[in-house]
């Protein structure tokens, strides 16, 4: 048998030429292993076992065909909470907490109404409602099984008070009658192009859904939707929150009509413009 440490570093040496790899590795590894971090450093001659060692390879060999950590792990850190993730489901990005942090902020701390569209693995409106014990969140998205995701992930977090429900943007608020109810519209909606998209890394692009990521040929047709109808569901006062892409800020800023105030935009910790916040009049 191989000491654990020999094994993580051949991890290390295969996975050299990715992004973070060192990082990647102990991931994969600790995920893989059946070995906690802390027993790996407080006995560093512990051995694995050839089962053990064998799963681990297998695990970065296909990182190496482009496979993403988080579905090999099968779960995905966000805002200091584990989600479960699987393919044909959008994996939480760290950017996407801005979304998170700006809602809190606006928060008066009353029963709000909130809703994430497009939740995904929900790991938006979770996070909102472990934060926020009184608001009435509801979740949408026109994806089955992101649905059945975000359900696995309400109930393993212990989440009361999130409806999750199936449809496209805002028709399932006009469903449930939340015309002029919503205090906040939150969402991280797909917005990149067509052209990008076959661009992208071979990892997203060979695994990652598609219908998440690509809003269409120019990337704004979802975010003006959004825009354009969110007034008719918000309150006077209500906010309406929502991711962009690199370079898209100039061009979402013209989107905006009379009906709006208080428009603003966030930078990410790179310096992207990444989060916008709107204000119904």
């Amino acid at each position: 048998m191989k000491s654990a440490q020999e094994i993580l570093e051949k991890g290390k040496v295969l996975l050299k030429d990715l992004p973070n790899s060192s990082l990647e590795a102990k991931l994969l590894f600790f995920a893989s292993a059946s070995l906690s971090e802390e027993k790996f450093h407080s006995e560093p001659g512990v051995h694995l076992s050839s089962a053990q060692e064998k799963k681990y390879l297998c695990m970065v060999k296909k990182r190496l065909t482009g496979v993403p950590s988080a579905y090999l792990i099968g779960s995905k850190e966000f805002w200091s909470l584990s989600y479960k993730v699987r393919p044909g489901v959008l994996i939480p990005r760290p950017e996407t907490e801005l979304l998170v942090e700006k809602t809190i902020e606006l928060l008066t701390g009353g029963e709000e109404i909130i809703v994430d569209m497009g939740t995904g693995c929900g790991n938006i409106a979770i996070s909102l409602a472990k934060e926020l014990g009184r608001a009435e969140i509801y979740a949408t998205d026109i994806s089955n099984k992101a649905l059945d995701i975000a359900r696995t992930n309400v109930l393993l977090q212990g989440i009361p008070g999130i409806t999750l429900i199936w449809g496209d943007l805002y028709m399932p608020l006009r469903k449930l009658g939340l015309d002029r109810r919503c205090d906040f519209i939150i969402s991280n909606p797909p917005y990149v192009t067509r052209e990008d998209w076959e661009n992208l890394d071979r990892g997203i692009r060979e695994h990652e859904p598609e219908e998440a990521l690509v809003a269409g040929e120019t990337g704004f047709e979802v975010i003006e939707k959004l825009i354009n109808e969110g007034a008719a569901f918000l309150k006077t006062g209500g906010y309406l929150i929502f991711e962009i892409g690199f370079g898209q800020e100039k061009s979402v800023w013209a989107l905006f009509g009379k009906e709006w105030e208080n428009i603003s935009c966030r930078s990410d910790l790179a310096g992207i413009p990444r989060v916008f916040t709107a204000r119904k009049r």
